[in-house]
């Protein structure tokens, strides 16, 4: 009788054991904290990546996404709702919110996405040993405003004013500006600075702006302002402004012209970041890599909506030319 009992506990033991073996493990769960607009071309980029490395999506890791629209104050809120909830990691974009997440938490591993100088920025040590909790990707923004704006004047000839639009409060937005500011200067352009603090005084002011006031608006780094993208698009080519933004995406959705980078290969280069993390690895201990592939791209039919001719050199240099 003892031996029948011993044989039937270890046969529960052993049926217990195989049905929880057989249970499917539960997916990793990730908080997407971003400010909206094209940025979403990330988030995109990093399901794609994720599948490529063999984690799926329903299976293997689920997104829960926090659209601030450019709101600080939502982004921590976010940022402490996720660490709360306990998701394994938090994935944000934009330096804003970025800053933002790393403030308002204290344990969980956070992956970025931003467009300015991780360690000038104050989020991390150093590229080779990030420290921390703290590391991902780094893409050119701000660093290409110069340039940028370089371009749109080769675009447009005959440039003489161009309209920026960004929150004076934003230390990103008032580097870039600094350095638009300088470029125009060089160019002999007039460099027209709105001060927006909020969604609601950038809608003003685009409204407030009139036809031939200016001949462009040029993007100035602020996530507020880019969670506004499309309005902008729409706004300017109502009023027959071209556009120069920083985004690919963008110009298939309208803009004249972008000079920078894809936000989908962004997203794509942060799935392996969140695969080692999910794995057990550290963000101390790995280096934040730096997306150089910039990209220009134009849009011949919002050229020919607006009466412009793309001088054929300028054409000749664009990776990318939507027909």
């Amino acid at each position: 009788m003892k031996a029948k009992i011993i044989f039937f506990t270890l046969l529960s033991l052993f049926v217990f054991d195989y049905a929880a073996a057989a249970q499917p493990a539960k997916p990793y769960r990730i908080g997407v904290i971003l400010p909206g607009g094209p940025l979403y071309e990330a988030i995109d980029g990093l399901k794609d990546g994720l599948k490529e490395l063999g984690l799926e999506e329903g299976k293997h890791f689920s997104l829960t996404i926090r659209d601030t629209k450019g709101d600080v104050k939502a982004a921590e809120e976010a940022a402490r709702s996720f660490e709360r909830e306990k998701v394994s990691l938090i994935y944000a974009l934009a330096f804003g919110v970025v800053n933002t997440a790393k403030g308002a938490t204290t344990n969980i591993p956070i992956i970025f996405g931003l467009g300015r100088d991780p360690v000038t920025g104050g989020i991390i040590e150093g590229f080779a040993k990030p420290g921390g909790r703290l590391t991902g990707v780094h893409y050119l923004v701000t660093d290409l405003t110069a340039k940028r704006l370089e371009i749109l004047k080769e675009i447009l000839p005959k440039l003489r004013r161009v309209v920026t639009f960004y929150n004076p409060g934003n230390p990103v937005a008032t580097e870039a500006a600094k350095s638009g500011r300088e470029e125009a200067k060089r160019l002999g352009l007039k460099f027209v600075e709105r001060h927006v603090p909020s969604v609601e005084e950038l809608r003003k002011a685009l409204q407030a702006l009139k036809t031939g006031e200016v001949d462009a608006y040029f993007y100035t780094s602020d996530a507020m302002v880019t969670s506004q993208a499309q309005l902008i698009i729409d706004t300017s080519k109502a009023k027959r402004l071209a556009t120069m933004f920083h985004e690919q995406s963008l110009v298939t959705k309208g803009a004249l012209a972008s000079y920078g980078q894809n936000f989908n290969e962004v997203g794509r280069a942060s799935a392996k970041y969140v695969q080692r993390i999910l794995n057990g690895a550290h963000p101390r201990d790995l280096r934040v890599e730096t997306i150089e592939n910039i990209e220009l791209a134009i849009n011949l039919q919002t050229a020919k909506q607006l009466g412009l001719t793309i001088p054929p050199q300028v054409l000749a240099r664009a990776q990318k030319v939507i027909k």
